[in-house]
């Protein structure tokens, strides 16, 4: 597919809802006893794989023609085995948190993904719940297919997380949810904070202590009892991250984004956009299911160059590709550091990114742990393609937002992994006005 040099674009939008809290709510609503609704639930093929395999577990849950899902929990401990592999199509998080879920119950499942799943490393979640007593079977590497035995009774686990990892911290909190004692966990570095924060909702027994430089200890009392709940699904902050840097690189543009997830945990590309120059307002700031949330009005604007703490990299760790879009726009040098998580995402982002880049006219330097970007203080991007997306949503979207600025469009390999995200995304980029 081929995105063009748009006009100004204009309009009220709503993205698809949160990923991670759509994760999250179907796994703890299928571990409370009765029924659990949640409203806005994204319907990307990740989070359908989620359903789909808490499903072959013993959960009930069925979608009214609303939009609304029931889901009737099977309790804590009540999980079934599942008869046949979890296919888990491209969701890293459906795996690592599903592993944990999985780890404190006396069952045996098969995982399995598709062509970039199967490449991502699995060893810093099995490595933790391997101390909780699970076992694994691994493909070389550490890698999908994989089978685990779950223990039960699971060992309490004290852990001081090696990376910031919120699916690490989940996968471990999920497992603890049905392991008697304390688990507990240190987080040095805070990462989003969605299982924390849902886990309380559901009633499970969970203290969170912030120490004077910032670390995060926390503790959860196993053999929990959840309770159903109401949810609404606010709209994700990764999703609505294209919009908005749509909307802040073409000439004359004015977008409002309706209804967006605010969580301090992941609002890093908001700061970084604002400290870029870029022109965001929150309006209507407001609290829905625990959950800060927001209406973006964002009005094009002059960027320039940024070089941003490290330390901020887990609060916006999905939306960098995106984010060097907007350096490549912008004036000046921008130098992103402290990225060695996204080496191992869906593709090697740093690297498919560069090499993308690179093919539409962008000066850059990969590093490492990184990327230096020169950008083109506002002048349209040559353009080029097709862009090697490596089956990865969040490259296609963001070369995607670059061909709306570029000279002689930008050609995307294959659009379909964005399914897994962002149902919708071409459309709603025509509806503000944009050409595809």
């Amino acid at each position: 597919m081929t995105f063009t040099a748009a006009p100004a674009l204009s309009g009220d939008v709503t993205v698809p809802g949160d990923k991670s809290i759509s994760h999250r709510s179907l796994m703890l609503s299928a571990l409370a006893v009765g029924e659990s609704r949640v409203e806005g639930l994204l319907e990307g093929e990740d989070v359908l794989a989620t359903a789909a395999a808490m499903r072959a577990m013993g959960a009930d849950i069925s979608r009214d023609d609303d939009g609304v899902w029931h889901i009737h929990g099977v309790g804590v401990g009540g999980l079934l085995q599942p008869e046949t592999a979890l296919e888990m199509g491209n969701s890293g998080t459906s795996t690592r948190l599903l592993m944990g879920l999985l780890a404190s119950h006396d069952l045996t499942a098969t995982f399995t993904g598709d062509a970039s799943l199967s490449k991502r490393p699995m060893a810093r979640v099995t490595e933790p719940l391997a101390r909780m007593g699970a076992t694994f079977t691994t493909s070389p590497g550490e890698r999908l297919p994989l089978t685990m035995r779950g223990a039960c009774p699971a060992v309490p686990l004290d852990y001081r997380l090696p990376v910031a990892s919120a699916q690490v911290k989940s996968a471990i909190l999920l497992a603890g949810l049905n392991t008697p004692g304390i688990t507990r966990i240190v987080e040095p570095i805070p990462t989003r904070d969605h299982s924390e924060r849902m886990l309380k909702g559901f009633g499970a027994d969970l203290k969170v202590e912030v120490e004077a430089d910032g670390t995060r200890i926390i503790t959860l009392v196993g053999e929990a009892e959840l309770t159903p709940q109401q949810i609404v699904v606010p709209g994700d902050p990764s999703s609505a991250a294209f919009p908005m840097v749509a909307a802040l690189l073409v000439p004359g543009s004015r977008v409002t984004i309706a209804n967006v997830g605010l969580n301090d945990t992941r609002a890093g590309l908001i700061d970084l956009l604002r400290e870029m120059g870029g022109d965001i307002v929150i309006d209507n700031p407001r609290e829905v299911g625990g959950e800060p949330v927001g209406d973006l009005i964002v009005t094009a604007s002059a960027l320039k160059g940024v070089e941003p703490d490290p330390a901020r990299a887990p609060s916006m760790i999905d939306e960098y590709p995106v984010a060097f879009i907007a350096a490549a726009l912008a004036q000046g040098r921008s130098v992103f550091r402290g990225l060695e998580e996204l080496r191992v995402k869906e593709s090697d982002r740093i690297a498919t990114m560069a090499a993308g880049l690179r093919a539409i006219g962008v000066t850059v330097e990969e590093l490492e742990d990184g990327i230096i970007i020169e950008g083109s203080g506002g002048v349209a991007l040559a353009g080029g393609g097709p862009i090697a997306t490596r089956l990865d949503h969040r490259i296609a979207m963001s070369f995607a937002v670059a061909g709306l600025v570029s000279r002689d469009g930008v050609t995307i390999d294959d659009m379909r992994p964005v399914e897994t995200s962002f149902p919708g995304f071409v459309p709603l980029l025509q509806t503000l006005g944009a050409m595809a």
